[in-house]
């Protein structure tokens, strides 16, 4: 599983395309980072540039970008509407994808730690990463801006977590933390008022609105002890809303910054800005999505839609996405391309060959039956097993749906979904196997003229030898934990589909006794490794209790067979 996070560094440039371009350069120098927007402000003369990868080249890139921008802008020359106090103005990390907000801190301090010893800039952490709760607003930690620094250094209550205590007029000082991750997200409504829209953006963000006596528009504010306004807090946590008026649109929008999507996700925001513009007799007509989002982003807003409708969301990703598309009316205003607002999908590389996987099913045969020994019996395994799990995913999906079975529709749901994660690990393992097959192949293709070549070329067929007895293990493994599912759908699941159930146990004991001939084949060439013979062991209790289990399967079913004729 691929591991992302994104970096959305801010730079006190955004009139000099040419630096802008320079420090992009070396964003995009890194290998594994994909520059995701580059958005230049003339009037705030500031850059905003997301990038994304893996967290140790999103961290390298963010280096070598903070380093270029304390070379090319010299902060005593800089003016703009921004709040700023440094060339590199913040760098915050956000975690995307099978990366935890614990892991984000570590990574954020230990570029903050790099930043402030090698370039000898004073680095403040905030948000997330603080080392003090004090520091975690962004706003109190560039309190006094640029202009103010020489004084803040000073003060010992505001020595830099990195770096040094020092003022340096042409870099100035860098704030780098951990964030969750933010979506500007619109929702468009069926009327030109902004009164209107403000009046819903006040109800559903944090802030709320100012009490007053009276009328809530005109009357007196109310003030609380300290001399501050009274609020009525709004709806939603972690997010900034205002109303607006969009001319090009002819339409009223709420604009929406959602902070945190941990807290307040996409969708949730979507049904109270509908539940409270229904209060005023307005309707939601749509919503639009701003610059790039997490796959889990749309994935849980799509699961949200169809539980809603009761349905299962054991489905394939696409399908869920679309359901999220389609309910957020994402395409009102503008086509929404998944593949290029998915940052998960806009950093998977293209690969030189079309994927077994991705291949339509003659063009699989074909492949196999050429005269290439991969794909080979692994592959076919793993692809059968995928086939056979997906009939289980079919059978709890239409039972999910069967009439008069409402009540049951997220048990069967629950079923789905775990099929689904097995045919997923499955065609995944398709591609794995032929890998593991044509590693031990360029193994065996090393030179051995040398002693020393000739140790390396052994060790090398020793590692990929045992990877290619991994893999069709997880095969058997993945397979066998699947007969639970064909098992419970032969159960509970909807009769009329009993033939499926059958056909989908045969095809994952299919899978395990394919699988387990592959890890015997090439078990010899590793006859004392304890691992091997743990593998073996395994392997063979697993293949008999699997196929005393499809057994079982075929006879059930050819029971509730005969019961229906």
């Amino acid at each position: 599983m691929q591991r992302i996070i994104e970096c959305v560094p801010n730079f006190s440039e955004g009139r000099e395309m040419e630096v802008i371009r320079m420090i992009t350069d070396e964003i995009e120098k890194v290998k594994g980072i994909k520059l995701l927007n580059v958005d230049p402000g003339f009037a705030t003369n500031r850059t905003v540039v997301t990038f994304a990868g893996e967290p140790e080249a999103v961290v390298e890139a963010a280096f070598q970008a903070i380093k270029k921008a304390s070379e090319l802008i010299d902060m005593r020359h800089h003016t703009g509407e921004h709040p700023r106090f440094g060339a590199t103005d913040v760098c915050p990390l956000v975690p995307v994808s099978n990366v935890t907000m614990e892991e984000t801190i570590q990574y954020a301090r230990a570029l903050a730690q790099r930043v402030g010893e090698a370039l000898q800039i004073p680095v403040y952490c905030y948000e997330q990463a603080a080392f003090d709760a004090k520091r975690q607003s962004l706003a109190h930690v560039r309190s006094g801006e640029y202009e103010g620094l020489p004084e803040k250094l000073a003060s010992p209550q505001w020595k830099p977590d990195f770096g040094p205590a020092l003022f340096n007029p042409h870099t100035g000082a860098i704030a780098i933390g951990a964030r969750n991750f933010l979506v500007a997200y619109n929702v468009n409504l069926n009327t030109t008022s902004v009164r209107r829209a403000n009046s819903i953006a006040f109800d559903v963000r944090e802030a709320g609105r100012i009490l007053r006596e009276g009328d809530p528009v005109t009357g007196k504010i109310i003030y609380d002890k300290e001399g501050e306004p009274v609020r009525i807090p709004g709806s939603l946590k972690k997010v900034r809303a205002i109303g607006w008026y969009i001319k090009e649109y002819r339409m009223a929008q709420i604009s929406m910054n959602l902070t945190d999507i941990t807290v307040t996700p996409v969708h949730v925001a979507f049904d109270e800005v509908c539940r409270k513009a229904e209060e005023r007799g307005l309707r939601v007509t749509g919503s639009e999505l701003i610059g790039v989002v997490p796959l889990s982003c749309m994935l849980e807003a799509g699961k949200y839609f169809l539980h809603k409708q009761k349905r299962s969301s054991g489905i394939p990703d696409e399908e869920i996405i679309e359901v999220a598309v389609r309910t957020l009316g994402l395409n009102e205003l503008a086509p929404f391309d998944p593949r290029k607002r998915i940052i998960e999908y806009l950093l998977g590389e293209e690969p030189d060959e079309p994927r077994l996987a991705d291949l339509s099913l003659k063009k699989l045969v074909y492949e196999t039956a050429s005269e290439s020994p991969a794909p080979g019996g692994g592959s076919i395994s793993a692809a059968v097993g995928a086939l056979g799990a997906a009939l289980g995913s079919m059978v709890a999906n239409l039972s999910a749906h069967k009439r008069g079975w409402d009540d049951q529709w997220e048990t069967f749901s629950a079923h789905a979904e775990a099929g689904k994660e097995a045919y997923s690990e499955l065609l995944r393992l398709v591609e794995e196997d032929t890998a593991a097959f044509n590693g031990v192949m360029a193994a065996f293709g090393l030179p051995k003229e040398s002693p020393e070549q000739k140790e390396a070329r052994r060790q090398a067929i020793q590692d990929a030898t045992l990877t290619a007895i991994e893999v069709p293990f997880q095969v058997v493994k993945v397979a066998a934990q699947t007969m639970d599912l064909m098992e419970k759908m032969a159960e509970i699941g909807n009769p009329n589909s009993a033939s499926d159930v059958a056909v989908g146990a045969l095809c994952l004991a299919t899978a395990v006794s394919g699988a387990a001939l592959n890890v015997r084949i090439n078990a010899p060439g590793m006859k004392d490794s304890d691992r091997v013979k743990q593998i073996m062991a395994e392997v063979e209790k697993i293949e008999k209790k699997v196929q005393k289990r499809s057994g079982e399967i075929q006879k059930r079913v050819l029971k509730t067979i005969d019961a229906k004729s």
